[in-house]
């Protein structure tokens, strides 16, 4: 066993549990913590240390997260194997014998799910993992910014501007980026755009025609369609705990493999350090392989540090940044923002650079001042302890119900995942609960599947699967949160679900 001697005294301050993460995690990629190796326990390491042992735990968590460490029932934390593959930070040659420098430098919110008209009365309570908190948005400084931009009858707020979008704007997100998700990228390599949908467009451009990509299966299927619309030949591999499979994607061979390895959506899961090594290699490997990461609501996590984002490990120029403002601020402000590798952005002024801007000058000017004045970062502060609340509150809830069988995906983001012990299938519950007023969604729901299985769920003929649900708890109130739980109280009684179904005792 691994004897640890930190210095929890010394150095800068910070919380005691990252000062426990950053030693472990610095010994693990310096090789000095061989792989294999096994970590102290949490009650040990507590008592050897003189602190709590939550804050070991919480240390400990935080690596099991980012994949620096693994945990094995009944025997402890061991080492995971990530220090061969952290040797992709070494800078290497690239054709011509010229060096590929390391850059100096939500998904999208969806308002409307489609159901058909009339299916339910009108709905009361929407658990929709897509709808935000609008009730605290600071419209006060909002407002305020807005009348000092045009304070100045400044004639260049009425023009197009920047086709990549406002410098000044790219400057502060570029900013943002490198302190709160450690991604390298200069102003230069940011697109500004009106949503992630309009940008992926804009990528299947620059990428050029023919180009197969892997996506992970659940996913956004928003983002499925746009690809798909596009003519890109697209292949679903089904995620788990781990992520996708590198294996899979060795077999498959795509030519991009879009993913969310912060907080896959829907199902929550962090993609462990070595499977986003093991992609990086994969990807450098290849002269126009690439991988999308989609860091739709990285802001939002409730427990530990956030998860490093894909890119601020990138060596190669081989990651494409997604991100966006909708769930951040507000759905409607419709500003997103891509970074480009240097390869790419070269091909993007070639092929698109006449392009004009998607999004209104005076807006993103907007959203510069607030960015730059520090209301962005107070309002998240603000946000994460409300939706932490909410999640608090929702999680207690479920955790009193004897129709949920186990809770997924939780301490991130603004939904967890529910699965139901019933007979009822997942289209039967949602139904259901569209008649009492409440909006529910289904795991299929984001699963790219066969003609077959979806005319089976379609029919609510698929029943080999436990139901699961996603539950957003973003735009609820705690009242209503409790009140909608209470309706699905009535539908998933183990008596009435047997009614329902027709398999009753």
């Amino acid at each position: 066993m691994i004897e640890i001697m930190i210095d929890l005294q010394g150095g800068a301050k910070a919380p005691l549990y990252e000062k426990i993460y950053n030693y472990i995690k610095n010994e693990i990629t310096l090789g000095k913590m061989a792989t294999g190796e096994k970590l102290p326990s949490t009650r040990l390491l507590a008592r050897h240390l003189s602190i709590s042992r939550s804050t070991v735990e919480m240390a400990y968590e935080q690596l099991l997260a980012e994949g620096y460490i693994k945990a094995e029932p009944c025997r402890g934390f061991f080492v995971c194997d990530v220090t061969e593959l952290y040797r992709l930070g070494i800078k290497q040659p690239a054709e011509g014998g010229h060096e590929i420098q390391k850059s100096e430098k939500v998904k999208e919110e969806i308002e409307g799910q489609g159901r058909e008209e009339g299916l339910c009365r009108k709905t009361e309570i929407d658990f929709s993992p897509y709808a935000i908190d609008t009730e605290h948005f600071p419209f006060n400084i909002w407002r305020k910014i807005n009348k000092n931009v045009l304070l100045d009858d400044r004639e260049e707020l009425l023009l197009s501007g920047d086709g990549q979008g406002d410098y000044g704007l790219r400057h502060a997100i570029a900013s943002y980026l490198h302190q709160a998700r450690g991604v390298n990228c200069e102003p230069s390599d940011i697109i500004i755009g009106a949503g992630n949908e309009y940008l992926e467009i804009l990528l299947t451009q620059i990428l050029g025609k023919k180009q197969r990509v892997l996506m992970e299966n659940p996913t956004y299927p928003q983002a499925y369609h746009t690809f798909y619309n596009m003519g890109y030949e697209v292949e679903m591999l089904p995620v788990g705990e781990q992520g996708i499979k590198m294996e899979a994607v060795l077999e498959k061979n795509p030519d991009i493999v879009y993913m969310m390895p912060s907080h896959q959506f829907p199902l929550g899961t962090v993609m462990p350090l070595k499977q986003r090594l093991e992609l990086l290699k994969w990807a450098a490997e290849g002269e126009n392989r690439y991988l999308i990461e989609d860091d739709h609501d990285s802001e939002y996590r409730y427990r530990g540090k956030p998860i490093p984002s894909l890119q601020s490990v990138d060596r190669f120029g081989k990651v494409i940044y997604l991100g966006t403002f909708s769930k951040s601020i507000a759905p409607s402000l419709r500003i997103s923002y891509m970074v480009l590798p240097p390869q790419l952005l070269e091909q993007y002024h070639k092929c698109c650079g006449f392009y004009s801007t998607t999004v209104p000058k005076i807006q993103q000017e907007v959203l510069k001042a607030f960015i730059e004045e520090g209301h962005f970062e107070r309002h998240l502060n603000k946000m994460r302890g409300i939706y932490r609340s909410k999640h608090d509150f929702l999680l207690g809830e479920l955790k009193k119900r004897n129709w949920v069988n186990n809770i997924r995906g939780e301490h991130a983001g603004l939904h967890v995942l529910v699965e139901v012990k019933t007979k009822l299938s997942e289209q039967e519950i949602c139904a259901l609960a569209a008649e009492r007023g409440v909006r529910v969604y289904g795991i299929s729901e984001y699963y790219i599947s066969g003609k077959k299985v979806a005319e089976d769920r379609e029919k609510g003929l698929d029943r080999r699967q436990t139901p699961v649900l996603l539950l957003g708890y973003g735009k609820l109130t705690e009242a209503e949160i409790k009140d909608g739980l209470e309706e699905l109280d009535g539908i998933l009684g183990e008596d009435y679900a047997l009614s329902v179904a027709g398999l009753g005792r």
